[in-house]
């Protein structure tokens, strides 16, 4: 199969079933969890039946907060099932992020885990509550929240107020067969199926619509470039709520028939141990992930001999990083994907039998299905082969939309339907692609997209902050990190620690600047505009000579 696939997520696994019903789908080589692929479509089919017991119609959203747990997995393809919209969030969020996700995406239901990296997921969604505010039972009374009905807890230690993940599948037992069947049927494959946020280029986070046809084809296709087959078992210890686990994870994976080996929580030594124990045949990272992996002082006592493929992306791969990946790792066919949220994500990707030169140096051509041009930014003109200039893209792959933001929609996706990434490329003579830079301000810190004006208007609520402008500056081990340049309030006296402090619990901790710098003034334009790039040439020096915030 070369071309597109034409069919819902749901039909695509039922599809597999038919093929492969008792060969492995899913496993959690720690956990000593193991599906079929029948068994996994018959658990997916129990939480699609609870779903619509819980009356979720067609199209409308349900968050998810969560780890890279079986249930995500489930919900991801029951969701899909039933035609229900899955807003996935970052499992990094704080308070404020998660009532920023569950307010503009109109969730009606939220999963949730018991938390991640010292957050308790459900006591920052209780801190929600305000005066008249209810939750009882997973029941919701939100004031300014009125599309939340329930919130429903994944895990073994069911929290009191909300409802508990074996009352939820509890609840499918009153729906048919033929209910389910009946929803399926009115289905289609260009309907939204999956909203993540992004910050795209502009502005505070928007959702980023993406169908059945967006995400199952690229996925599809992700899995073609890597040479996928029943035989092998992807091991993903990246994140489901981001594309890069859900897209060129499991549906790059269950496309071609092929096992996914899910890491609930990146740990090198347990990414290892389960290559190793489960003969995982491919493997998925961000750079940062393969350099804590190849630093392990005990790598060399794991036996990777059975890895051939995998994708590294989410930030810019670094060529030694690469080299070390293929020949220390035994990951010879190893490509690296680049795209955006916008995109399903992957725009491009190296081939698996690419040359050398061309897979180190390069992100690949563009997949199949997939056009890409540079355009000059200024003129949208497209300029001639080698020459820099904005990505541009354009096909199968492009999201819908954001969510109720038609206007930031328009920005990025001009009338004749391209895509403009604001990502600074280059293309040679064969369509191999050289990011070069980005027109955005966009910080990328290990894989993890951070936009400036989020931060910045967040801490203008610091009381000491007049004026606060925020910028990324290289970094070796986060390809960049954030750094924050405050101008004080004449009567405050604060320390950088402060501000830190400040974030604290408040802001996902990516988000927090590494370094605060307190400034008398702005390098600006004549007509008065902040000179970002200017700022950042300051602040790399300046980073040399004050040790900072880490």
């Amino acid at each position: 199969m070369t071309g597109l696939l034409h069919e819902t997520i749901g039909s695509m696994l039922e599809r597999q079933v038919a093929q492969f019903g008792t060969k492995e789908a899913v496993v959690y080589a720690k956990e000593n969890i193991r599906y079929t692929f029948s068994e996994f479509d018959k658990e997916v089919n129990r939480v699609a039946k609870a779903l619509l017991d819980l009356g979720v119609a067609k199209g409308e959203h349900v968050a998810i907060w969560a780890t890279n747990v079986p249930e995500w997995l489930l919900l991801q393809f029951a969701t899909a099932k039933i035609g229900a919209v899955l807003v996935t969030v970052n499992t990094n969020y704080q308070s404020t992020e998660l009532e920023y996700v569950l307010k503009q995406s109109d969730a009606t239901h939220l999963f949730l885990i018991n938390g991640f990296k010292g957050t308790s997921y459900p006591k920052a969604f209780l801190d929600l509550k305000k005066k008249g505010d209810q939750v009882s039972k997973g029941k919701c009374e939100f004031h300014d929240l009125p599309h939340l009905k329930n919130a429903i807890f994944i895990g073994s230690d069911p929290h009191p107020s909300l409802m508990s993940w074996d009352e939820f599948i509890h609840c499918g037992f009153s729906i048919t067969e033929e209910d389910l069947e009946k929803r399926k049927s009115q289905l289609d494959p260009d309907d939204v199926i999956n909203m993540q946020y992004t910050s795209g280029t502009t502005g505070f986070p928007k959702g980023v619509m993406l169908t059945h046809y967006n995400i199952l084809n690229n996925g599809y296709q992700i899995g073609q470039c890597m040479k996928l087959t029943e035989a092998d078992r992807l091991c993903i210890p990246v994140p489901f709520f981001h594309c890069f686990g859900c897209v060129l994870g499991t549906l790059a994976a269950f496309t071609a028939g092929a096992t996914i080996l899910p890491i609930i929580e990146f740990e090198p030594k347990l990414v290892l141990k389960t290559v190793e124990q489960e003969k995982c045949t491919a493997l998925h990272g961000v750079p940062t992930m393969f350099i804590s992996e190849l630093n392990l002082p005990e790598f060399n006592s794991f036996d990777l001999s059975s890895l051939r493929t995998g994708i590294m992306a989410g930030s810019p791969c670094p060529i030694e990083v690469m080299k070390k990946v293929m020949n220390i790792m035994n990951m010879k066919e190893i490509t690296i994907a680049y795209g955006q949220t916008e995109a399903s994500p992957v725009i491009t990707q190296t081939r698996t039998d690419d040359p050398v030169d061309s897979r180190v140096n390069t992100v690949g051509q563009a997949l199949p299905g997939v056009s890409v041009k540079i355009v000059d930014p200024i003129t949208n003109v497209e300029v001639d082969s080698n020459q820099v200039g904005e990505l541009c893209t354009k096909g199968y792959h492009v999201m819908k939309g954001y969510y109720q933001m038609p206007d930031a929609t328009k920005q990025v996706i001009d009338s004749d339907g391209w895509l403009h990434t604001g990502d600074l490329a280059k293309m040679n003579e064969s369509g191999y692609v050289q990011i070069t830079g980005r027109l955005k301000d966009m910080i990328i810190r290990g894989g993890e997209n951070v936009y400036p004006r989020e931060i910045e208007e967040f801490l203008y609520t610091h009381p000491a902050v007049q004026d606060v402008q925020v910028i990324g500056v290289p970094d070796e081990k986060y390809g960049e990190i954030v750094v924050a340049c405050i101008q004080l309030n004449d009567k405050k006296s604060v320390t950088p620690a402060d501000i830190v402090d400040f974030c604290e619990g408040k802001i996902a901790r990516y988000k927090i600047p590494s370094h605060v710098f307190f400034v008398e003034d702005y390098p600006m334009t004549a007509s008065g505009k902040i000179q970002k790039y200017k700022l950042r040439e300051s602040v790399v020096k300046w980073a040399n000579l004050h040790s900072g915030v880490e």
